[in-house]
């Protein structure tokens, strides 16, 4: 079976599903990319369209090599950026253990697990848009504007008030669950029958994080514990970088790789969901199945982005988009692109967040919104047919 890859692109860009209709036997100008579909015997065959010129766009491979060299660029002057400058050779040298004790303590201790959990939460949070996007169809789709980074806040800041020394593996949990529990809730309410509207679903998302705040406010004037921390986890919520220790970061590093290789194997069965349930399901995918594994996943990497950095908003808004529009809509290429992406706009939000007032310092989510909030809000007026009551 052949699945039009451009009409679904298309629906996907207008926040709409596809009506089902038979697949087409043959492709657009004799093109056909298969990609294999791992239930049962079935293949989900997808053609570009015929008036989308794929040779417009440069490889793929070029482009994640871009990428990839954009973050070890943005992680190297991260690094070497602060209240103390340390030049590159001086952090190639404490890398390799024959720094000076002071630059070796700042290099080591402090600068580079908080760059390199700044570019984890970046690639967290825009693989998790990504999923989202692509699950709901819709181009709105993001854990912060559906609500799961609030409901992960809020647990996350009740393990912070149960944590003692495995405090990096208890966050991490209780903020998993309340990203999983909050995501399964305003899907459950937004959804009217087998469809969920756009508006129904940001009214639930901006009602629950609201509800959010005021329990994280609650739990703030109650707690004595969190009132003695008070400032730093203020500075949590609004999306402060601030990795603990390595080990943290490791295990925030083993859930990322975890859940991007759960998205990576979901791939082609998103693209043909793009065509809308009916008829990825006659293409042989078990939607009900992958919609768990999506909302598994995107649940997983909100919380971990969360535990790191607190509500970093608009992140899986605007990477997927401008990934989108280099790499194409395919899913294969997209994620591995949004995570690259994402992982080098939260390194270089959080180095403007930390020298763009010095010695004062922003939290990286004060940056995120600045440049989020005014795209999100050209997003909604381009789509604003589209999601009319």
């Amino acid at each position: 079976m052949v699945v039009d890859h451009g009409r679904a692109h298309e629906a996907h860009r207008a926040g709409r599903s596809v009506p089902d209709a038979p697949a087409r036997t043959t492709a657009p100008g004799g093109r056909r990319h298969v990609l294999p579909h791992h239930s049962g015997d079935a293949l989900i065959v997808v053609a570009p369209s015929a008036g989308r010129a794929g040779a417009t766009r440069p490889p793929v491979a070029a482009v994640l090599g871009a990428l990839g060299v954009a973050l070890v660029a943005a992680v190297a002057v991260a690094v070497t950026l602060g209240a103390v400058a340390i030049p590159l050779d001086r952090v190639l040298a404490t890398l390799a253990g024959r720094g000076e004790p002071t630059e070796s303590a700042i290099v080591l201790s402090l600068r580079l697990p908080r760059v390199l959990g700044a570019a984890l939460v970046g690639a967290a949070l825009a693989v998790a848009g990504t999923l989202l996007q692509g699950l709901l169809r819709n181009p709105l789709a993001d854990p912060y504007v559906l609500g799961t980074s609030a409901g992960a806040s809020v647990a996350g800041t009740v393990g912070l008030l149960v944590a003692g020394p495995l405090g990096y593996l208890v966050v991490p949990a209780f903020a998993f669950a309340g990203a999983l529990g909050s995501t399964a809730f305003v899907w459950r309410v937004a959804r009217v029958g087998a469809h969920v509207p756009i508006v129904s679903l940001l009214l639930a998302g901006v009602v629950l994080s609201a509800v959010a705040g005021s329990v994280v406010a609650l739990l703030l004037v109650m707690s004595d514990r969190l009132q003695l921390r008070l400032a730093a986890v203020l500075g949590w919520l609004m999306g402060g970088v601030s990795v603990v220790s390595w080990e943290q970061l490791g295990v925030a590093a083993a859930l990322v790789a975890v859940s991007v290789t759960l998205g990576l194997a979901t791939a082609s069965r998103l693209d043909a969901l793009a065509l809308g349930e009916d008829a990825a399901a006659s293409l042989g995918v078990d939607v009900e199945r992958l919609k768990r594994v999506i909302l598994v996943a995107s649940a997983l990497l909100t919380a971990t982005a969360v535990s790191l950095a607190g509500l970093v908003g608009f992140v899986g808004l605007v990477v997927p988009h401008a990934a989108r529009l280099v790499v194409g809509p395919r899913h294969a290429r997209l994620l591995p692109a949004c995570a690259l992406g994402g992982a080098t706009f939260v390194v270089l939000a959080d180095l403007l967040a930390r020298v763009a007032l010095a010695p004062a310092e922003l939290p990286v989510g004060v940056i995120s919104g600045l440049v989020g909030g005014p795209f999100f809000f050209a997003l909604l007026w381009r789509q604003r047919d589209s999601y009319r009551l």
